[in-house]
């Protein structure tokens, strides 16, 4: 490999990898609150779906983060935006910690939901303008699954640090994020596609982005059908495990381990067979088997087969979510990279916001595992016809 060749590599890895533990910190964050949602009802007096409302406001706000990161990133580079990103909600997320009421922490997650927000867009952009293009689906589901990974940590978090120390170090914890600014300051190289595809002025990316509104729509609708996917089997499963399957804290946290490491390898070959066999194919393939699993994830009448269904339905879930960063990014001008498929993720995220606080309340008249298997089947079926319907342009170059 010449010099030249060496240093493109180790640039593309450094904005990989900041983008990767961006977004698994991110997501730690995030599930933090989840594993710790009884516990913090009881503290603060309020029952379990005003306590899933703090999961849905996180999740309502972060189209804020993402227009705002992302027209940042769109007008003056993907660098500044993501550290300043990665500062924010770190600070947002250890006051989250130490906050002394109900009322406070909902609106403390409301403003965490912007970092979150801005997060996905810029580092996704920023990864996917550097990678080869013909790894990209993979290295993709290697980025996407950041998320699996902070979710693992959450749940390695929730095992060790919960049972001795309560809900409150763990956010704590959270504010680590803070650091990885400093990687990307002194590591990762501006994207060279913005560079050379830079809008001059605001009114340049202005016209740029209203140009794309129909396929924002398609984007977001797309990205509504992945969220409701990803939340309606996620965020209220460790609730379910404890109070429907009377696990432990600790037999949750085991469990969450397992249905991750299947999130984290789904999303990887689901990311390689998109490359060989196209997006559309490949997420489509991983929400029909996904539909089949759900018999086990709710309702397997022993534990190892319930962990199996668990391990199974991440394991197609996140695969399909694997395939994202490089499906939607190259489905997104240049000119709007950084705005377009962050803000679209992100209103995806705030048209399913709903999926905790509407398991939680269904789960009243019917029992979680009902509650969760019909949101599910329903969603994926959407879902097939929704990523079937639409555009793909696998391997498009960036930057020409």
């Amino acid at each position: 490999m010449t010099p030249a060749g060496h240093e493109e590599s180790k640039d593309y890895l450094n904005a990989l990898i900041a983008s990767f533990l961006g977004w698994t910190l991110d997501a730690f964050d995030f599930f933090v609150l989840v594993f710790a949602v009884p516990t913090i009802a009881e503290e603060f007096h309020v029952d379990l779906p005003e306590i899933a409302k703090t999961i849905a406001v996180t999740l309502a706000f972060r189209p804020v983060g993402a227009f705002i990161f992302g027209l940042l990133a769109d007008r003056y580079g993907r660098r500044l935006p993501l550290m300043l990103d990665l500062v924010f909600y770190s600070v947002v997320e250890v006051l989250s910690g130490l906050a002394p009421d109900y009322k406070t922490f909902l609106i403390l997650r409301a403003l965490f939901g912007i970092g979150m927000g801005g997060e996905w867009g810029v580092g996704a952009s920023l990864a996917m303008e550097k990678v080869p293009p013909k790894w990209r689906g993979v290295l993709s589901g290697i980025l996407q699954e950041g998320y699996a990974v902070g979710y693992l940590l959450a749940a390695c978090c929730y095992f060790f640090v919960f049972p001795k120390w309560g809900w409150r170090p763990m956010f704590f914890i959270g504010g680590l994020p803070a650091l990885l600014a400093l990687f990307v300051r002194f590591k990762v190289k501006e994207s060279a596609v913005w560079e050379r595809t830079r809008p001059p002025n605001w009114s340049g990316v202005g016209r740029a982005i209203v140009s794309q509104w129909k396929r924002f729509l398609y984007l977001s609708c797309l990205m509504m059908m992945m969220n409701f996917a990803s939340h309606g089997t996620q965020d209220m499963y460790p609730t379910f495990l404890k109070l429907e399957r009377g696990f432990s804290p600790r037999q949750v946290a085991v469990i969450v381990v397992i249905y991750n490491i299947g999130a984290l390898v789904g999303g990887i070959l689901f990311g390689l067979y998109s490359d060989r066999f196209g997006r559309r194919r490949g997420m489509a393939t991983a929400f029909l088997l996904a539909t089949v699993m759900i018999p086990f994830w709710a309702y397997a009448p022993n534990t190892p087969l319930l962990v199996l269904g668990a391990f199974l339905m991440q394991f197609m879930v996140q695969g399909a979510w694997g395939v994202i960063p490089a499906h939607i990014t190259e489905l997104s001008p240049d000119s709007v990279r950084g705005f377009l498929p962050g803000l679209a993720y992100q209103c995806g995220v705030l048209l399913a916001s709903s999926v905790p606080y509407t398991v939680a309340v269904f789960s009243k008249s019917l029992n979680y595992s009902t509650a969760m298997a019909l949101t599910s089947l329903t969603v994926f079926l959407l879902g097939i016809a929704v990523i079937l319907l639409g555009p793909e342009k696998k391997g498009a170059p960036f930057g020409s």
